[in-house]
């Protein structure tokens, strides 16, 4: 199920690689992870389900059983392409700081915070195998990581926290002021929430994007905001 391109898997990441993949073709059958380049940060490839995968293949006992297993980790979601985008063009901002991703899914914004510079970058995710993906991304783009499974299981405090795509459950809104007690700023990208409007956090642009691989979905949540959070 390994698929290279252009990017050369290390020897060492090869067999989680595979490990990774046979168990998303449990529930993906036909599926196959590909080192993709990102159209909007084409310095960074991630390992993402490869866009020939044929979605119309899908019946709906599938259909259901991709549902209960999200592998969110194997998409490169629009907010997180361009929070990767805004890191690599801000390097100054995050030079030398500690920084944690958190619900990284692909890692993308962190490996991005790492390539800025960032003197120490946590992925953060419950999925164990988002962060097994997101060791393999990182070695892909020539970083070092450290991990987390929880978020919530130590006060540790950061620099910055990046929140990419987390917000599509609108339960998850009352943690943005939890962030600036861990965090002096919190960079949000976000594609759901509509009227944002939350203390201490300002908007500070805009960008369209989609996600890789193509979902086709809704031309709405093509655009992508920018919130900077700062601790008051």
């Amino acid at each position: 199920m390994l698929h290279k391109k252009s990017q050369v898997v290390e020897e060492g990441t090869e067999q989680p690689l595979r490990d990774l993949s046979d168990r998303l073709a449990q529930y993906l059958p036909y599926a196959e992870l590909a080192a993709t380049p990102l159209p909007l940060a084409p310095q960074m490839s991630l390992m993402l389900l490869d866009s020939s995968y044929p979605q119309h293949l899908l019946n709906q006992e599938q259909i259901r059983v991709v549902m209960d297993y999200p592998a969110y980790w194997c998409f490169c979601w629009a907010s997180g392409q361009v929070m990767a985008k805004y890191i690599l063009q801000n390097p100054t901002m995050f030079a030398g700081k500690r920084v944690i991703d958190f619900g990284c899914g692909s890692a993308v914004a962190g490996i991005a915070a790492a390539m800025a510079g960032a003197a120490e970058v946590v992925a953060c995710d419950l999925d164990a195998d988002a962060l097994a993906v997101s060791r393999i991304n990182a070695e892909l783009n020539g970083v070092e990581l450290e991990y987390s499974g929880d978020f919530f299981a130590d006060d540790q405090q950061y620099d910055i926290i990046l929140v990419a795509d987390v917000l599509y459950d609108k339960a998850n809104l009352p943690l943005l002021a939890l962030f600036l007690q861990r965090a002096k700023q919190v960079l949000v990208a976000d594609s759901r929430v509509r009227d944002f409007s939350v203390d201490h956090y300002r908007h500070i642009g805009f960008e369209r994007a989609t996600t890789i691989p193509d979902l086709a979905e809704s031309d709405e949540f093509s655009r992508v905001n920018l919130y900077l959070g700062e601790r008051p």
